[in-house]
């Protein structure tokens, strides 16, 4: 994809999520000098054939790495789109861009209808829904692992696990008291047709019930579509509200408007 002529300014965006690439793409389309921040060295490679200015792989070291990543770099904005759940690097970016005058705006997707799901306010509300006898697939995030397992077992579900294949979610897994009979260690949407291996998962266990997030992406539309195809009931964990403070947008369009000036 070539650049426009016409040179916008410098953005630099965090992405944690699948639309990083479009996201990319679309900037540097209309003629912006991206840099790109992702966790790992995984989630780089989309980005690898892209004009691109720069592409940083791993931790930025809290508010203070990310203050002096801008003054090392300057940008005219900084893109959040890492993931909804991703709390702590959204508020130390706020921080972070509230102390040097940057501009920060945060780029979300729609929450969309999930069929007959369930939204839990908290893990914790999972407990008042009676689970004895139900066979429970914790589809999370390695964070929320150890509260929802033993939310879920206590509530009389017995638990099982899909985390993604990484040393901190298999952590996550033992601590959270997972067996690994219980286990599957699979990336979501994988394999030659979309959403054969969860469903494959399911099967396998004669899973009831899935809890997953309200990321609002694709693996949360996947679960939804499963849910009423093979009849297990669907949990989903609210997804937490942005920063009041940080602008949100929620296309590419209002993106390249709002960083044009020209959101209404």
């Amino acid at each position: 994809m070539h650049r426009q002529e016409n040179r916008q300014g410098t953005v630099w965006l965090l992405a944690g999520t699948g639309d990083g690439p479009r996201l990319a793409e679309a900037l540097i389309s209309q003629g912006w000098h991206v840099h790109v921040s992702v966790v790992g060295a995984t989630a780089a490679h989309p980005y690898r054939g892209m004009d691109v200015d720069e592409i940083h792989v791993g931790a930025l070291g809290g508010s203070q790495g990310i203050s002096q990543w801008l003054q090392t770099i300057p940008v005219d904005w900084v893109v959040d789109a890492t993931h909804p759940f991703a709390l702590r690097i959204s508020d130390q970016l706020n921080q972070a861009c509230k102390v040097s005058g940057q501009g920060l705006v945060r780029f979300e997707r729609r929450m969309e209808a999930s069929g007959k799901a369930v939204v839990l306010g908290s893990m914790a509300d999972l407990a008042d829904h009676g689970l004895s006898g139900r066979r429970l697939l914790l589809a999370l995030g390695a964070r929320q692992l150890v509260e929802a397992a033993q939310v879920a077992r206590d509530a009389g579900a017995t638990v099982f696990a899909r985390v993604l294949p990484s040393p901190m979610s298999l952590m996550k897994a033992a601590a959270a008291g997972v067996p690994p009979e219980h286990l599957a260690v699979v990336r979501p949407l994988q394999g030659p047709q979309q959403g054969a291996l969860e469903a494959a998962v399911c099967r396998r266990w004669a899973i009831t019930d899935v809890v997953c997030r309200q990321s609002g992406g694709a693996t949360e539309a996947l679960w939804a579509s499963l849910s009423m195809e093979m009849g297990f009931a669907l949990w989903l964990l609210r997804r937490p509200s942005p920063i009041a403070e940080v602008p949100v947008v929620h296309s590419v369009s209002q993106l390249l408007a709002h960083l044009n000036g020209t959101t209404p």
